[in-house]
């Protein structure tokens, strides 16, 4: 061989080998995320909050369909933090889904975790957010999952595409909110306002100035990606004289819902098309809490926005009173299930329904409020108690040290097996009067194993014992289909004849009624280890929590991934 073929093959091996690199380094995006506190204003008061580069709501982040994204978490806070990647299923990649001694350490101040970010068939809006204690009441940010390149929406392109992240704000630091209502062992205290992208709103002192607004151009429609972020409470949002049209749930299309208003609880993302068809003037959205429960504190107050015609007429622009869209009852039950209730999968060609028809694992959890016993009966909770929550009579308490890590390495004594398939004791769960030693649950960490590809139904069931309430249950690693809902006890035998096996939502958070059940199913095809909980911060403190371990299959591309090298230490 000449020299000159020898140079020219070695010149071709270097144009292969630098374009395999720039195809590699190009295969991710990276983000810098540094936590660290900011000075911010709401009502009239200033404090200091944990954010993510400064910014609340956090940055957004942005990903084509099927894409890996790393993030650079970096610490600086005085706190420690995990991070969550709310609806992001991460196959076979547990170590970066963040829940605090679940999947992973906390992220101590001045240290910091590269957490990378698997996306598989996730399309539309997600979020991402701490995921200790109660600082995602600040850290948290829209995570926008767009089709892949070349590949339309299923729905006509909009002209402008909006997040819309609903919260709560604290006149007090949030840590200081939790730790008062952990020591005292009653309810906490309730926000002082709920916020749209941040700001409380016209009809909160000193928030006239900054709330959000909305430009709109006659005609054109828009796609609102709806987040709740808030820590406690379910939302009702609308907006005075126009419809919103559901075309997504939770990164998954659904079949058009047109409804004046919507009911969006904590976790849950909604994907609205919005049409600008009315009459050039200034409107209000807005959004104020649903909350079902007797004798449960809660904000009752009502945040704004403002949509404003572009063609305003400069008399009215200036002058006119926007009124408040028409939002239900505050305690209206039958408005926001019949509302989540309505919501169907697209079900098309390209964006098919993969409900499991035969199932293999079936479990029925029972979701509670419930109390201990306090000395001297001096605690905040009913009769001198002391607040808690649980599955199936178990209130989850967090480990020193985290479950992935113990199961992946074999530790012994982190956590418990155990966790029940059904409730230990059959009662009237929906009864108007319950015994008061059925309050009573037992601290543990007990979790459930199942095998790689089983086909689970999990029914989860609400109680009436002492504050019958709404639970938004969120699965990590997975989405499931919401098959079936009721009000009342889960009939065994009738109810699942009604199951909607043909389009039913895939959602990875769901509102299980107040007095009422919710059936969902998934495929256990994600090995890991797996936070299940309520969304309700304030449940998932007192211990509505529990954990699903999938085992490995038998192919290598069914089995957990290594752990990174910088995983955070205890």
């Amino acid at each position: 061989m000449s020299p000159n073929s020898k140079s020219l093959i070695l010149y071709f091996l270097a144009c292969l080998l630098f374009s395999t690199f720039l195809q590699y380094s190009q295969a991710f995006r990276r983000y810098k995320f540094v936590v660290k506190e900011a000075r911010y204003t709401r009502l009239c008061c200033t404090k200091n909050i944990l954010t993510v580069n400064g910014k609340f709501p956090g940055p957004t982040l942005y990903a084509l369909r099927g894409e890996t994204i790393i993030i650079d978490v970096i610490n600086e806070g005085g706190d420690n933090i995990t991070l969550h990647w709310h609806g992001v299923k991460q196959p076979r990649n547990p170590w970066s889904d963040g829940p605090a001694y679940i999947t992973q350490c906390p992220i101590k101040p001045g240290n910091k975790f590269s957490q990378k970010i698997i996306l598989s068939d996730e399309e539309g809006t997600l979020w991402w957010h701490a995921h200790n204690d109660w600082l995602r009441s600040t850290v948290h940010g829209a995570f926008i999952v767009y089709p892949r390149r070349g590949t339309p929406y299923p729905f006509p392109k909009p002209y402008e595409e909006v997040p819309i992240i609903l919260g709560e704000w604290w006149k007090e630091d949030a840590l200081v909110v939790l730790h008062e209502f952990l020591n005292g062992g009653g309810q906490p205290k309730v926000s002082d306002s709920y916020t749209i992208n941040g700001q409380p709103g016209d009809f909160h002192p000193c928030s006239r100035r900054g709330q959000f607004q909305l430009n709109v151009v006659p005609g054109k429609s828009y796609l609102f990606r709806i987040i709740n972020a808030a820590l406690n409470e379910i939302l009702f949002f609308g907006i005075y004289k126009h419809k919103l049209t559901v075309v997504g749930t939770d990164a998954s299309y659904t079949k058009p819902l047109t409804s004046d208003y919507i009911a969006i609880s904590p976790g849950q993302t909604l994907d609205c098309l919005f049409f600008a068809n009315q009459k050039p003037d200034n409107y209000y959205m807005a959004a104020r809490p649903y909350v079902s429960g007797l004798n449960v504190t809660f904000g009752n107050t009502t945040t704004t926005g403002m949509v404003k015609y572009q063609e305003t007429p400069l008399h009215i622009r200036f002058s006119s009173l926007p009124l408040i869209p028409y939002l239900p009852c505050f305690n209206d039950t039958l408005a926001a299930v019949n509302f989540s209730g309505s919501l169907k999968s697209l079900a098309s060609k390209d964006h098919p329904v993969n409900v499991p028809l035969i199932v293999s694992k079936r479990f029925k959890s029972i979701v509670s409020v419930n109390t201990f016993p306090c000395p001297n009966r001096n605690c905040e909770g009913p009769n001198g108690t002391r607040l808690a929550a649980s599955l199936n009579n178990i209130t989850f308490v967090n480990p020193s040290f985290d479950i992935l890590e113990a199961y992946y390495y074999h530790f012994q004594g982190v956590f418990g097996k155990n966790f029940p398939e059904h409730p230990s004791f059959v009662y009237n769960y929906t009864a108007h009067y319950l015994p008061l030693e059925l309050q009573i649950s037992k601290r543990g960490r007990e979790v459930k194993t199942l095998k790689y590809n089983s086909s689970v139904e999990i029914i989860l069931q609400g109680t009436n014992l002492v504050a019958g309430i709404d639970h938004p249950m969120h699965l990590h690693g997975y989405s499931y289909y919401v098959v079936g809902w009721g009000l009342g006890n889960f009939n065994e035998t009738k109810d699942p004849m009604n199951y909607n096996l043909v389009d039913p939502p895939l959602r990875n958070t769901i509102a299980v009624p107040k007095n009422g059940w919710t059936a969902v199913r998934f495929r256990a095809n994600n090995p890991g280890v797996w936070f299940m909980h309520c969304h309700l911060e304030r449940h998932l403190i007192w211990g509505m929590n529990t954990a699903f371990i999938v085992r490995d299959g038998k192919k290598p591309e069914e089995r957990i991934l290594p752990p990174p090298p910088d995983m955070p230490r205890c």
